[in-house]
């Protein structure tokens, strides 16, 4: 399964984690779930727990430090190896 990075689309404030940083990053998302928010308009989850449903340009934002340090220890082989490659 591969990861792949994408951006919050929802403007509401993020109480989950506080002070709403997670909304100025893109995150890491199994590639899967993205085709399936795509398609369903299903919210997706983070590596680093958050919720959203993308829709704006991943290109456009700085990754997420908690998805990138989770997503590195996985590639490490500290993670259960379904992380895949980020495109």
């Amino acid at each position: 399964m591969s990861t792949k990075i994408l951006p919050e689309s929802d403007t509401r404030p993020d109480l989950s984690h506080g002070d709403g940083d997670h909304e100025r990053f893109a995150h890491y998302v199994k590639k899967a779930k993205i085709t399936e928010s795509a398609v369903t308009g299903t919210p997706v989850i983070a590596l680093c727990g958050k919720v959203w449903v993308p829709n704006r340009d991943p290109k456009k934002y700085p990754v997420c430090p908690e998805c990138k340090k989770i997503y590195e220890s996985m590639k490490s082989g500290g993670g259960d190896g379904d992380g895949g490659g980020k495109k």
